[in-house]
């Protein structure tokens, strides 16, 4: 399976929209169809909060939404970037009346009202959605279904910050992986988290993939061959040494745990860009993306 971007990841997989299944929800919502610039309905509520917790490292965030998909971003320090890319195809019901649609929103609160129901419930039973948002200045609205009984809850809107840009383009790519998540998952739980720092060694001779760490206990290394079981794919051009902080790649962690795939890729400047491959119950794809500033290269190594 080729493993994109994600965002063209979205562009290009569209998909048909099936309408929602959620009868007791429908009448009221269907008469006052036009007044929205935003609708989305899912049969399984866990396919769209699994995602956003996997970018919940801070309270608030960003929404964007196009007719391709909804696109939710996180920032923390001006340092750390989370995307969460959910595509069109995922909704059984998607519809944007402009031409995009933006907010802010406590994600927080967000999901709270996405597991109003429990987080665990009854075998056979899914707790489906609809959401609607009406445009700027207006509640985003959520309906909960859950074996008959409804649930509408409203959640205030923000004025959409300006978000970073990475500039982060393919273009600039130098280095690039693909590893199976259990590779990396083994790896954390492996590295001294005592370290202040990761060091990503990539290169087209030895060491190949190489994750170092710098704590109490000294200093240890982890080496990936190019030819590893865990590789996918193996695409490095020159040899890049770069340190990054890791209390701003611990985040990261939860969309690891949920992942089956991740893309690390470094650009000409040292930036990290961490793309994890997500399966959701029913076995659609979704992305999360995490982008990272350098933190600094040893003098002797740059």
């Amino acid at each position: 399976m080729v493993f994109r971007d994600p965002w063209e990841q979205v562009l290009t997989s569209l998909g048909s929209n099936v309408q929602g299944t959620m009868p007791l929800l429908t009448q009221q919502i269907e008469a006052d169809y036009d007044q929205y610039s935003l609708v989305a309905s899912l049969d399984n509520v866990r396919n769209f909060s699994t995602i956003l917790k996997a970018i919940h490292f801070q309270d608030h965030a960003t929404c964007f939404a196009t007719r391709n998909g909804i696109k939710v971003t996180v920032e923390k320090a001006k340092c750390v970037q989370a995307n969460a890319f959910i595509q069109a195809g995922i909704f059984q019901e998607f519809m944007v009346h402009e031409e995009s649609v933006t907010f802010r929103i406590n994600l927080t609160v967000l999901l709270d009202c996405l597991s109003i129901f429990g987080s665990s419930p009854m075998p056979g039973t899914l707790t489906a959605l609809r959401m609607c948002y009406q445009g700027y200045g207006y509640p985003l609205m959520l309906f909960l279904e859950e074996g008959g009984v409804v649930t509408v809850c409203k959640i205030n809107t923000q004025e959409p910050e300006e978000t970073l840009d990475f500039d982060f383009c393919s273009t600039n790519v130098i280095n690039k992986i693909i590893l199976q998540s259990e590779g990396l998952r083994e790896a954390f739980s492996e590295l001294d988290m005592t370290s202040e720092v990761l060091q990503i060694t990539m290169s087209p001779d030895k060491p190949y993939f190489r994750l170092s760490t710098f704590g109490n206990a000294g200093s240890s290394h982890l080496d990936y061959p190019k030819d590893s079981d865990l590789m996918e794919a193996f695409h490095c051009n020159q040899t890049q040494i770069n340190r990054y902080k890791i209390s701003l790649l611990k985040p990261s962690t939860k969309a690891l745990v949920l992942s089956c795939k991740v893309s690390i890729r470094t650009d000409n400047r040292g930036f990290l860009s961490l793309q994890y491959m997500i399966r959701n119950e029913d076995g659609q794809i979704s992305f999360v993306e995490y982008y990272c500033c350098p933190d600094e290269v040893p003098e002797s190594e740059s």
